[in-house]
C-alpha cells in the first residue's frame, strides 16, 4: 500500500502535472506538460544582464554582464523544452546600467509584433525578457506604458552571474516561463519574476545590492508567487490605462532627476534647465519636498516651459498635492506612488506624446497603478 503514495500525478490549473515520486532520497517534484504534442509557444528576448554574466579574474566575485547568449541561458534549464516550444532572440548584450532608449524601442516593437503576428513557428503565447536587475523596473514600466498586448510579458533576471556557485538565473528563468504560460498572467501588463515572486511593473523596485530577494513591491505588495505546485496570483488583474504611442524613433525627451538633500540650493535645477531638460523629476525628501531655493528654481523652470513632477526619495508612500508645497501655484505635478525613476519614465513618455500641461501630467500620474 505504501508504494501507492510514491507516485501520484496532480493536475494543475496552468496545464501541467506534478508527479510526486519517492525513494531513499525522499520526495521529488517532476513538472511535466499535459498534451505535449501541442505545446504553447514562448519567445525569450535577451538583453544581457547579470543573468547572462560570466566570471572575471579581477576579483573572486568579479563578473561581466551580458556574456552568455539567450540560447545558452535556455540550455542551462533542463526540461524547459518540455514545457513550451521555446524561441530565442538576442535584442542586446549589455549590463542594465547601460540600458537605453534604443533597446527599449526594439523591445517594445518586437513584443508588439510577436504578440500580434507570432514568428516563423506560429502564434506566440507569451514573451519573456531577460534583463539586468539594475534598471529592470524602469524597462518594465516603460513596456507597461507602451505595449498594448494582453498576452503575458515577463521580465526576469538574476542577482548572481551564470558562472557563480548557486546561480539563481536558471530557476528564475524557469519560473518566468511558467508565469508566461499561466492564463492568469494575461491582461496584467509586464510582470517581473525573481526568487519565486511575481511583481507588477508599476510598483516593483530593486531594494538590495546583493540579496537574491532584491525586488519588492513596497506599496501594494507582490502580485503572486511561483511554487512547486504552480503559479498563484493574489488578486485579479486590474484595469490598465490605454497604451501610449511609441515615437517613430528615440530619443525620448530629456528628463532629469534632481536628488534633494540637506543644504540644497538651486544649482542642480538651473543646470538641468541649461542642459536642455524638457522635464524635471524631484527626488524629494519626505513628501517630495526640497529647500526653498530649490522649489523656487523649479517654479522658475515651469515658467520656462519645463514640466516638473515631485516624487520622493523615501522608497514608499504617495506624494500628494498641496501639502507642504503649493503645487497649484507652482505648476507642479505630484508623482503619487511612482518612485523617481518611474516618474521620469512616465514623464518622458507623456512629453513624447505631446502631454505637458500640469493638469494633463497630473491626470496621467493619477491613473491606474
Amino acid at each position: 500500500m505504501a508504494s501507492l503514495c510514491l507516485h501520484r500525478p496532480l493536475r494543475l490549473r496552468h496545464g501541467f502535472a506534478i508527479a510526486v515520486t519517492g525513494g531513499l532520497a525522499g520526495p521529488a517534484l517532476l513538472l511535466t506538460p499535459l498534451g505535449a504534442a501541442a505545446l504553447p509557444r514562448i519567445v525569450i528576448l535577451a538583453t544581457g544582464g547579470t543573468i547572462a554574466g560570466a566570471a572575471d579574474a579581477r576579483s573572486h566575485a568579479g563578473y561581466n554582464a551580458g556574456q552568455i547568449s539567450a540560447a545558452q541561458l535556455v540550455a542551462a534549464v533542463p526540461g524547459l523544452e518540455t514545457l513550451a516550444r521555446i524561441g530565442t532572440e538576442q535584442i542586446a548584450a549589455i549590463g542594465s546600467q547601460d540600458m537605453n532608449e534604443a533597446v527599449w524601442f526594439k523591445l517594445a516593437e518586437r513584443i508588439d509584433a510577436l504578440a500580434a503576428q507570432g514568428d516563423v513557428d506560429g502564434d506566440v503565447d507569451g514573451i519573456v525578457v531577460t534583463h539586468g536587475t539594475d534598471t529592470m523596473e524602469e524597462t518594465a514600466f516603460f513596456l507597461d506604458l507602451i505595449v498594448g498586448t494582453s498576452k503575458p510579458v515577463v521580465l526576469v533576471g538574476a542577482m548572481r552571474p551564470a558562472t557563480a556557485m548557486s546561480a539563481d538565473g536558471p530557476l528564475n528563468l524557469l519560473e518566468a516561463v511558467l508565469v508566461a504560460l499561466s492564463p492568469e498572467a494575461a491582461g496584467r501588463g509586464p510582470l517581473v519574476v525573481l526568487n519565486d515572486t511575481i511583481h507588477g511593473a508599476r510598483d516593483v523596485t530593486k531594494t538590495s545590492t546583493t540579496e537574491v530577494q532584491a525586488f519588492r513591491s513596497p506599496n501594494f505588495g507582490p502580485a503572486g508567487f511561483v511554487s512547486p505546485n504552480g503559479v498563484v496570483f493574489f488578486r485579479p488583474a486590474g484595469p490598465r490605462a490605454p497604451a501610449y504611442k511609441l515615437p517613430p524613433a528615440p530619443p525620448l525627451p530629456r528628463v532629469a532627476i534632481i536628488y534633494a538633500h540637506a543644504g540644497m540650493d538651486a544649482t542642480d535645477v538651473r543646470a538641468a534647465v541649461a542642459a536642455g531638460a524638457k522635464g524635471i523629476v524631484l527626488a524629494g525628501v519626505g513628501d517630495g519636498n526640497a529647500s526653498r531655493d530649490a522649489i523656487a528654481a523649479l517654479a522658475d523652470a515651469v515658467m520656462q516651459g519645463v514640466a516638473v513632477v515631485r516624487a520622493s526619495r523615501t522608497g514608499s508612500g504617495p506624494v500628494m498635492r498641496n501639502i507642504e508645497v503649493a503645487d497649484d501655484a507652482c505648476g507642479f505635478a505630484a508623482a503619487g506612488f511612482a518612485n523617481p525613476a518611474k516618474a521620469r519614465v512616465l514623464l518622458q513618455v507623456l512629453l513624447a506624446n505631446g502631454i505637458s500641461s500640469p493638469e494633463a501630467v497630473q491626470t496621467a500620474f493619477d491613473g491606474p497603478i
